[in-house]
């Protein structure tokens, strides 16, 4: 018998706890464009039908990077709220296209293999290194808030030109753990939320001297038509139900 993932069964009961928070007749049905961190693509994937069936409102979410996500809230381009890490809105151009933030979501660094595999040593900095060092290949996805710091590390670590060499280049997040599972990468080096995979093992998180969470948090672009519609949307995901979903799926809520 196939048993359901922790995600799904805690999005079993998103429906009871919108029911209970939201009333679908409360507010006139909107099509909400929402732009997302693509580390967040498994946690809303999951939500987004559960809002959608308990309130009638429309999602279209588009999950992308944050350099890409500047890019396109900078744009001009018609958005209702995001939901990205917190360094989109260290750019100015970008936080201006966006009222008062409130954090939704952290998670932490750490390091993958395909499952079966040997764990490696990840445990402190001089493990780590070596780990790194005695990889044949890693897969990560430098073009991103998570990547630039997963970078840093490298530089930390005295071996950000011995990585070049290793580094396998991602085009998004869900390619980093399915690289390693297809065995194309011997380590996935990302936010463990995203290493969290089919056929791929998380072999430990950064350890304490290194780690840094990286911060997801949302707010209502200041030009959307359905500003009642996207506050909606960001109460729901603090609600217990959403919660337990964002758990599921790895993250650290608030």
């Amino acid at each position: 018998m196939i048993m359901p993932s922790p995600v799904s069964l805690a999005a079993a009961s998103t429906v009871l706890g919108l029911a209970l928070f939201l009333s679908p007749s409360g507010l006139k049905a909107s099509e909400l464009k929402v732009i997302a961190g693509g580390s967040m693509t498994t946690a809303l994937n999951q939500l987004g039908p559960e809002f959608e069936r308990a309130t009638g409102h429309k999602l279209t979410i588009h999950f992308d990077s944050t350099p890409n996500i500047i890019k396109q809230v900078t744009s001009g381009e018609p958005v209702d709220l995001g939901v990205v890490p917190v360094d989109v809105f260290k750019d100015a151009a970008a936080k201006a296209r966006f009222g008062p933030t409130i954090d939704i979501a952290r998670v932490g660094y750490g390091v993958a293999i395909r499952a079966g595999a040997p764990k490696p040593d990840v445990s402190t900095s001089d493990a780590l290194k070596k780990t790194l060092l005695d990889a044949k290949s890693i897969a990560y996805l430098p073009s991103s808030a998570a990547g630039a710091y997963v970078t840093g590390v490298f530089e930390r670590l005295g071996i950000a030109e011995a990585m070049k060499a290793k580094t396998k280049v991602q085009t998004s997040t869900t390619a980093i753990p399915q690289a390693v599972a297809k065995g194309e990468a011997e380590l996935g080096v990302f936010l463990t939320n995203v290493l969290i995979a089919p056929d791929v093992e998380l072999a430990g998180s950064f350890p304490k001297e290194l780690q840094q969470e990286l911060v997801f948090t949302a707010a209502v672009a200041t030009e959307s038509k359905n500003v009642d519609a996207a506050k909606a949307f960001i109460d729901f995901l603090r609600t217990p139900a959403a919660i337990a979903v964002l758990k599921a799926a790895g993250l650290n809520p608030g």
